[in-house]
């Protein structure tokens, strides 16, 4: 552990503006142009054009690549006109997910996060620092800690769900967004005493409500000093000195080895063949950022796709309400199916990408070290040779004992990413969408409000008019 972070008076402001230095949006940044040659064919506009489109448009625009250039096409980002390759062929991203680990590089694919997750991050590390963490992180994600935490998110959900009026209308994003905060703060950072959840929650939100164009002024350090930049390093100071605080307290407390959210279950994480070896508070910092980042709003996203979906199809709602109620292994299995069908048919991230160390064939194409390559969620959970009828939302497809065909592989279901660095967190948050999804199924019938289509909220989609829904209370 970094012994000056236990000092209750140090200012950390300075761990969080070294986050910001040298801040990117993709790949290395002095990585020598690579010629247009050396890559698949692509839109020739200017690298800005480019970027915005697919960080702001992303839902239009990789459908018009995938139709004008076929199942590989490149991208140019700033800065530097570093290519992006993405592919759409659900065999290539078998190859890039078994890839090398030590050749295919997520950490630098994932670089637009570093400002706020930190260099120690599980998604922006690679080789033995990957290994390392991942090691240390899996145990609190494993099944017999999802068990202990599914008592605790119910009690979350409860409470969130008894408090809807019958007959009310409003959008089911802001109270997924609500209660899926609850249960980052609750049950991974384990935080309980109001006045601290208090200041933790409007810094959490404005962490996670963050506008593409801050992304992408990352890449321009300057800009820092300025307007919403500005305001966002200053919010990421607060909340840096909360986190802080409250590791430093949870170290201290007689009762830490007791107690079974995340955080604590991550300081006492150690390597049996390594002992001493742990996170050390800066790590953990890290880490806790991270798993809300990849938890909270992308975990709300799906279950408001997914209670939208339910809303617009009263027998769907029936089946699902039923599997609420029996509360049992065949029920919850029914509703994750649920879960993982909005995650499908509505992606809440664009893609999955790796950087290339060493020159490397992918699909069949010799790509130069340096090249961003990875698959297409939005095209490869749209296409028809992956999903039979990919526009109709269709839970059995993923319960292979109702559909009576083969569940999708996890090459071409693709939200949590693949391979060896599949996302640690999917088990917690398929288990706590089953778990809300059961306690708002059995209290409530819904309807749907209007139609809905995805928006862009900072690197992740959103329903734009927030899948409004309508609830009545069950007798």
């Amino acid at each position: 552990m970094t012994a000056e972070l236990t000092d209750p008076t140090l200012d950390t402001r300075s761990l969080t503006l070294q986050r910001f230095e040298g801040s990117t949006l993709i790949g290395d940044p002095d990585q020598p142009r690579i010629p247009r040659a050396d890559l698949p064919a692509g839109p020739r506009w200017p690298a800005l054009v480019q970027t915005v489109a697919l960080m702001r448009f992303r839902h239009q625009f990789h459908p018009y690549l995938h139709q004008k250039y076929g199942d590989a096409f490149t991208l140019r980002l700033i800065p530097g006109s570093r290519p992006l390759v993405l592919f759409t062929d659900p065999d290539v991203t078998k190859e890039i997910f078994a890839g090398d680990p030590a050749v295919f590089h997520a950490g630098k694919g994932n670089a637009v996060l570093g400002p706020i997750m930190g260099r120690n991050s599980l998604l922006l590390q690679d080789d033995v620092e990957h290994h390392r963490a991942r090691k240390l992180l899996m145990p609190a994600f494993l099944g017999h800690a999802l068990r202990g935490y599914r008592s605790m998110v119910a009690e979350v959900a409860a409470a969130e769900v008894e408090g809807w009026s019958d007959g009310e209308e409003f959008e089911s994003l802001d109270r997924m967004n609500r209660l899926t905060l609850e249960v980052i703060l609750r049950v991974v950072f384990g935080v309980s005493d109001e006045a601290r959840l208090a200041e933790l929650r409007p810094r959490v939100t404005a962490t996670v409500d963050i506008n593409p164009a801050i992304l992408l002024g990352w890449a321009y350090p300057w800009l820092q000093r300025f307007g919403p930049w500005r305001r966002t390093v200053d919010n990421q100071v607060e909340l840096d000195r909360l986190i802080y605080a409250e590791i430093r307290e949870r170290r201290a407390a007689a009762d830490v080895g007791d107690r079974k959210d995340v955080l604590s279950r991550l300081m006492a994480a150690g390597d049996p063949e390594n002992p001493g070896d742990g996170l050390d508070d800066t790590e953990l910092r890290d880490q806790l950022v991270t798993l809300l980042l990849a938890g909270h709003e992308t975990t709300a996203s799906a279950l408001s796709w997914a209670l939208y979906e339910l809303g617009r199809d009263p027998a769907l709602l029936a089946r699902s309400r039923r599997a609420a109620e029996a509360g049992d292994a065949e029920g919850l299995a029914w509703l994750e199916a649920v879960l993982k069908e909005s995650m499908r048919l509505h992606p809440i991230i664009p893609m999955v990408v790796r950087t290339l160390q060493k020159p490397a064939r992918v699909g069949g194409r010799d790509l130069p070290a340096g090249t961003t390559v990875g698959p297409s969620i939005l095209m490869s959970h749209q296409q028809e040779r992956n999903f039979p009828d990919p526009d109709d939302f269709r839970p059995e497809r993923f319960l292979p004992e109702v559909s009576g065909a083969d569940a999708p592989s996890l090459h071409v279901w693709i939200p949590f990413g693949g391979g060896v660095r599949r996302c640690i967190g999917a088990g917690f948050s398929l288990m706590e969408g089953a778990e809300v999804l059961r306690q708002v199924l059995s209290r409530y019938d819904i309807t749907s409000v209007q139609p809905d289509v995805p928006r862009v909220r900072n690197i992740t989609s959103v329903p734009r008019k927030g899948a409004r829904i309508r609830v009545a209370r069950r007798g």
